[in-house]
């Protein structure tokens, strides 16, 4: 797999995780991982947090920036440095979560001449977990280079039928490939609550299968492992006079939550490798926002850093109990 597929898959796959997938994630943050996600107070969106199960758990619509760098590398790696930014946005509709991933990459090698890579990914995710659209882009010094878009579904199942229902997942770039997804496989932000979840349980360990678009290699397996409880640590920037400050760019009413350490572990589903294909280390709040992260490949590892964040309005407003309100 190529570096640089690896980088711009990371922010999912916590992606998320979130995060942040891209991290994957997630993580794919990560994570994916997921890969982050912004929240405010529930206060703000009171009628639509009935209806969508994020908004519920205290996640609201918001923006966020994170720098990323090169940390380490071994002796064999062929990259000398890789740095850039990545710009996540997410917000609710009214039936299901959309989320936009958008990479400005710089990689540098030893032999060969360094290469501009930007991608963008965005996502369509059902609330009942039904339905999952995906577009991704990348471009390679402003060629598109490789490209996927698609559809993954879960038929009509009742509550106690998911863990037994089969996905499916058609492409239409490229045309006419399809695949299965197994059991209980989960989408981004649907992972995300249920690692928030897992940890406001008092659980250490929890394990799930991902799909989150972002190539065509099938979901992944992560493994996560939770820390104990943490202080959080302000974010701090240098400003014109060469003094460590806190960050005007991150909103302190989003980031001001408790904070645990975690560790996730990626393995693809197709194949029978019993090492981790990467592995994410994160700062994860109780509101869901990853401040932090460090991916750790075979050959080096590279560090994804909050930067900027701010919380932006809601696609949809419910209506109220008078009968006002708008989609």
């Amino acid at each position: 797999m190529k570096s640089e597929d690896k980088t711009a898959r990371m922010a999912i796959k916590i992606k998320n995780i979130m995060m942040i997938e891209e991290c994957r994630c997630y993580y794919s943050c990560a994570f994916c991982l997921v890969f982050a996600l912004g929240f405010l107070l529930l206060v703000s969106f009171p009628a639509f947090s009935m209806y969508d199960p994020a908004l519920k758990e205290g996640f609201v619509p918001h923006k966020a920036l994170y720098d990323i760098r090169l940390t380490s590398k071994k002796s064999s790696a062929n990259i000398s440095n890789i740095r850039g930014k990545m710009l996540y946005e997410w917000h609710s509709t009214c039936e299901g979560w959309v989320s936009s991933h958008k990479f400005d990459m710089l990689y540098e090698y030893i032999e060969v001449p360094s290469v501009h890579i930007t991608s963008e990914f965005a996502t369509y995710e059902s609330f009942d977990g039904k339905e999952f659209n995906f577009t991704v882009q990348r471009k390679k010094d402003n060629y598109v280079f490789e490209e996927f878009r698609g559809v993954a579904t879960f038929g009509d199942m009742k509550e106690e039928e998911k863990q037994t229902s089969l996905g499916h997942v058609s492409y239409s770039i490229p045309f006419g490939l399809t695949q299965d997804l197994p059991q209980a496989t989960l989408f981004p932000t649907a992972h995300t609550l249920d690692v928030l979840k897992h940890i406001k349980k008092g659980d250490h360990f929890y394990k799930a299968n991902l799909f989150d678009g972002s190539d065509t290699e099938g979901p992944v397996e992560i493994n996560t492992f939770i820390g104990k409880e943490t202080a959080y640590q302000s974010i701090m920037t240098m400003n014109d006079k060469g003094e460590f400050v806190e960050s005007k760019y991150i909103d302190p009413d989003l980031i001001n939550t408790k904070v645990w350490k975690i560790r996730l572990a990626f393995f693809p589903l197709n194949t029978f490798d019993v090492m981790a294909d990467y592995e994410m280390s994160a700062v994860f709040h109780e509101n869901g926002i990853i401040s932090s992260m460090k991916i750790d490949y075979e050959d080096f590892s590279i560090t994804q850093r909050l930067i900027a964040l701010e919380p932006i309005e809601s696609g949809c407003i419910k209506k109220s109990s008078h009968g006002e309100g708008q989609d």
